[in-house]
Order: structure tokens, then C-alpha cells, then sequence
């Protein structure tokens, strides 16, 4: 078994986002979406910092220093992207104006609480930033993470152990392993890895799996 790579992991969430979406996308992995938005699709990607209408990330030709995302990576514009102050971004976050907001995590339960900010001293952006208020905000949120954490202690559970960022909130989590629903029927596994057995999937998972009618094969050709 090959887990998906972080890169193959955006390629996959970006291919469920839909056209004309406005669509947060959160520091970290989820940073990667914004390179395989589906052709054809008009996507307008937002960024806390202050903008509306981010392209892929930058190239080492394309950097411009000055233009960077909130998570302080290069980024390109798309035609008609606009720039604006922090406090104009969160009025549109708290005013309910984003669509999809992307994010990452630590931990997910499978009632939708999500814990994914961190103070330690070794994190490049050590504070609880903006995910409260764009969790709360987004009118839907999907989570991008590994399925484990590195010693294999699952990071999808029936309750959240790491302080909560927001309670409730996220819709469907995209790993290395497999893409899950949460809904009120529970954790619904709809795509997994072709040669991962549902056994295994449920071994490195905290609650319990159910299995779509047809589970799609999670192949990724990039």
C-alpha cells in the first residue's frame, strides 16, 4: 500500500470543487488546492491576509515578495483579483460570503468538531490565527490531513483529545488513505486506496466506518 502524497491529496479535494465556488483555502496542505483547480472552472480563491482571487502558487521565476498568502507563500493573481486589509477579509468570512473554506488538521471527530491550531515553539505560525472564525464562518469545510499521525495513533476519532478550534463544523475530510463523509448516519468511507482493505481502513481509524453502496478507487494521476 502507497499512501497518497500531500500533493495528490489537494489534487483529489480540488477535483470536488465546484464551479463558481468562493473557496477559502487554509495554511498548510490545503495551500496545494490551488494548483489543480479543474480548466474550465471559474474558482475565486481567498486568502485571510487579504485576498480575493489567488491563482496557483508561485514558481521560483513567478515570486513576487510582497505577494504572498497567509501562510507566507508565493502565490500568482488571477485576472480581476482584488487586495484588501484583514479586517475587510474576516467581514466577508464572518458575513457567511465564502462557500467552501479548506483546512487542515490535527484531529477531526465524527460529529464534525475540528482541533487543528498549535502555540509550539517549532511551528512557523505559532498561534490559533483566523480557522475559528473561518470554521464558523464557511458554509461548509472540508479538512485535508494524513489519516494518522506519525506513530499511527488515528487522527479521525469519536471525541477530539487536542483543545477544539470549532465544534460541529467539518463536512468531509480528505487523507492519504481515503475520502469520508461526516454525516448524521455516521463516518461514510466514499473513496479509499484500491489496495487498502476496509479492515485496514477501520484499524487506523478512532470510530467506526461505514462503507458506500460503491466505494470509488482512490487513484490519483499526478
Amino acid at each position: 500500500m502507497k499512501p497518497l502524497t500531500r500533493d495528490q491529496i489537494t489534487w483529489r479535494a480540488a477535483q470536488d470543487v465546484e464551479d463558481g465556488m468562493a473557496v477559502n483555502l487554509g495554511i498548510g496542505l490545503p495551500e496545494g488546492v490551488a494548483n489543480h483547480i479543474r480548466t474550465g472552472h471559474e474558482v475565486i480563491l481567498h486568502s485571510e491576509n487579504g485576498i480575493l482571487g489567488m491563482g496557483r502558487l508561485a514558481r521560483p521565476d513567478e515570486i513576487v515578495p510582497n505577494l504572498i498568502n497567509a501562510g507566507k507563500v508565493p502565490i500568482t493573481m488571477a485576472r480581476g483579483a482584488s487586495i484588501f486589509d484583514q479586517a475587510q477579509s474576516f467581514a466577508l468570512v464572518r458575513g457567511g460570503h465564502i462557500d467552501l473554506c479548506l483546512l487542515g488538521a490535527f484531529q477531526v471527530a465524527g460529529n464534525g468538531d475540528l482541533a487543528n491550531w498549535s502555540r509550539a515553539h517549532d511551528d512557523r505560525l505559532p498561534a490559533i490565527g483566523g480557522a475559528m472564525d473561518l470554521a464558523r464562518g464557511a458554509r461548509s469545510v472540508w479538512v485535508l490531513m494524513a489519516h494518522t499521525q506519525s506513530d499511527g495513533t488515528p487522527r479521525i476519532l469519536e471525541r477530539c483529545s487536542y483543545p477544539l478550534t470549532c465544534a460541529g463544523v467539518v463536512r468531509r475530510i480528505y487523507t492519504d488513505l481515503a475520502v469520508i463523509d461526516l454525516t448524521s448516519k455516521g463516518a461514510i468511507v466514499s473513496d479509499m486506496l484500491p489496495d487498502l482493505s476496509r479492515e485496514e481502513l477501520q484499524s487506523r481509524t478512532g470510530l467506526p466506518l461505514t462503507f458506500a453502496a460503491n466505494v470509488a478507487p482512490l487513484c490519483i494521476p499526478c
